[in-house]
């Protein structure tokens, strides 16, 4: 199975960049899909169906033009839902789960706090309940694979220029700490199983010139279950395709 994520920054704008002819040609079994920004009705599902996925999940926020999530896959998941059963965060579209025979695929737009103090806290308020969401889900489901925007760097390896970010949100301390701690339950970042070298970045500012530089942050992720250890295959970042100011991610697994 080979799985995409991508935070695309708005589906739409996407699209018209060219979204399609790339996903025609990379085909992944399983197209997770962050920052959709558009409601069911905006996303042109039947050009989706003509590639081959056939089906659709798709949790929006309900402020229009916001955050959102999406899965699109090939192959009918045998269950789904949407939502980790918390008002507030469940109203601004982030989580959808997706099970496909034995594994789980769980895409996730962790919230952002780069907009102040405010969204800050509640970014850290939704780490815990993501937390005791995935640890509860997992005694059900072993196999999980938590694809999408973590919107964290987890190691000074995953950022240019780290002694630059010690105090810029996405790189606090507390942040790396919760990535360290979630980590230890078991956890696995498929990506650093397959590469371990530095300037391998997934996001980057579209600020002076930053993704010509290179000078990144890696903060989208599959992080999976150390049970699907002998099932990983390939990860891998993309950094020439440019529909958005992230990224895809890719991982294979058997």
């Amino acid at each position: 199975m080979r799985i995409v994520s991508f935070n695309l920054n708005g589906i739409r704008a996407a699209v018209n960049k060219g979204l399609f002819e790339w996903l025609e040609k990379d085909n992944p079994d399983v197209f997770c899909v962050q920052e959709t920004k558009a409601q069911p009705e905006q996303i042109d599902l039947l050009t989706f169906q003509s590639l081959g996925y056939s089906h659709s999940i798709i949790c929006s926020a309900q402020k229009k033009g916001y955050s959102g999530v999406a899965v699109f896959s090939k192959t009918k998941p045998d269950f789904h839902t949407v939502g980790i059963k918390h008002p507030m965060f469940d109203s601004e579209g982030r989580v959808i789960r997706a099970d496909f025979g034995d594994l789980t695929v769980v895409c996730v737009y962790i919230p952002s706090g780069t907009t102040g103090d405010v969204r800050q806290a509640i970014k850290m308020d939704f780490l815990k309940v993501f937390t005791t969401y995935l640890l509860s889900l997992r005694k059900e489901r072993p196999n999980l694979v938590i694809c999408g925007d973590y919107n964290i760097c987890h190691k000074a390896i995953d950022i240019n220029h780290p002694e630059r970010h010690q105090k810029t949100s996405g790189f606090l301390p507390e942040e790396r700490e919760w990535f360290d701690r979630f980590m230890e339950h078991g956890f696995v970042d498929s990506f650093r199983e397959f590469n371990k070298e530095p300037k391998q970045y997934s996001w980057w500012s579209y600020r002076a010139d930053a993704r010509e530089k290179n000078l990144g942050w890696r903060i989208d992720y599959h992080i999976v279950t150390q049970e699907l250890m002998n099932r990983l295959k390939h990860a891998e970042i993309q950094p020439d395709i440019r529909f958005s100011d992230h990224s895809p991610v890719v991982l294979e697994i058997d």
